[in-house]
């Protein structure tokens, strides 16, 4: 068996998805490449085809209609045969040198039945436009080059939580987990990142700056105009992310609850300021609806995001609260360098 599947969800991604593709062909036969495209309309499906013809025990290609990128990393994951899986998205890469310590180490602990059900990895966001980069590690946060459990990790402060782009997932334990990731909505990426977590019980983190998560783009899904465009697709993978607290398997580390806490309320913080951006009457709707929502679910839930700190900026009463919290979000966004 393989060691790692790579899934590269691809639409109309011709113009990029070859950088992709070509830093994930020097990991050789220790992994397997499916680009699934999702139903595009430009030469996406004959790039990925040349590929395939070029590199057969490697890349494989799935043409499907258009389902969006959850439904095309479902695919991915259907279809994955390797120990481990990683969605790569078309528009980023993977460092060549850091791919290949990944491989090195997943390997040995594969030899050893020491295996992790999730190894951790730095990820870079690469501002092109702008010329700048910015390093997510996580240092302070696990312990390094070993096993470890939830609670032997210390605080995530909230611009180091763990995205797709950090994550290599033990491929079964996504299928145990029941993740299916809603069709034709952006943001999932969130879902992924989270739902499993109560599933994984062992973890490696190495210390590798790994992914290149890619941020320019005008039509970019992080791109701010955009979200707010497609808030009510925010608003439906928060809800999911809701409904993970629920879900069978409990929360048993108390390290691990806190964090997932503590990423929740982020994502009502999120959702909260686009909607206080837009300013309607529609969108305060959506707001007060999205909170009854948690406190619906789960009134515990909604204590705990309710008492965060961004909560209460997000909070703030009246018109001049509404532009302290717009005016507080676009500071973070620089300093943070989420989008």
């Amino acid at each position: 068996m393989k060691i790692i599947t790579f899934a590269i969800p691809c639409y109309n991604s011709a113009p990029y998805m070859e950088r992709c593709i070509d830093t994930l062909l020097p990991c050789g036969n220790d992994v397997e490449i499916i680009i699934v495209n999702d139903g595009s309309t430009d030469d996406t499906g004959k790039i990925a085809e040349q590929y395939a013809t070029q590199y057969p025990e490697i890349v494989r290609v799935i043409h499907q209609e258009n389902g969006g990128h959850g439904e095309a990393i479902n695919i991915g994951l259907k279809n994955a045969t390797s120990h481990y899986f990683k969605v790569v998205d078309s528009d980023d890469w993977i460092d060549v040198q850091g791919i290949t310590e990944v491989l090195k180490t997943l390997k040995t602990l594969l030899n050893n039945n020491s295996a992790p059900d999730l190894m951790v990895s730095n990820y870079i966001y690469e501002k092109l436009l702008e010329g700048t980069r910015h390093v997510i590690n996580y240092h302070n946060i696990f312990p390094h080059n070993q096993l470890f459990g939830w609670d032997d990790m210390r605080r995530f402060p909230p611009w180091k939580y763990l995205l797709m782009h950090s994550l290599i997932y033990k491929t079964q334990l996504l299928r145990d987990c029941g993740l299916k990731l809603p069709k034709h909505t952006f943001y999932v990426d969130n879902i992924f990142a989270y739902q499993p977590l109560p599933s994984v019980k062992t973890i490696y983190y190495l210390d590798v700056d790994l992914y290149h998560y890619f941020i320019g783009r005008e039509d970019q899904s992080v791109n701010e105009s955009v979200m707010i465009k497609r808030i009510d697709q925010q608003l439906l993978v928060t809800r999911i992310m809701i409904g993970s607290h629920r879900l069978p398997g409990s929360i048993s580390s108390k390290k691990l609850s806190g964090y997932m806490l503590g990423y929740l309320a982020m994502m009502m913080t999120i959702c909260t300021v686009f909607l206080r951006i837009s300013d309607t009457r529609e969108s305060h709707t959506k707001e007060k609806e999205l909170w009854t929502f948690l406190t619906s679910c789960d009134n515990g839930l909604y204590r705990h995001a309710s008492s965060r700190f961004l909560r209460m900026v997000a909070n703030l009463p009246g018109s001049s609260g509404n532009k302290i919290t717009v005016r507080l979000y676009k500071i973070a966004r620089k300093v943070y360098k989420f989008n």
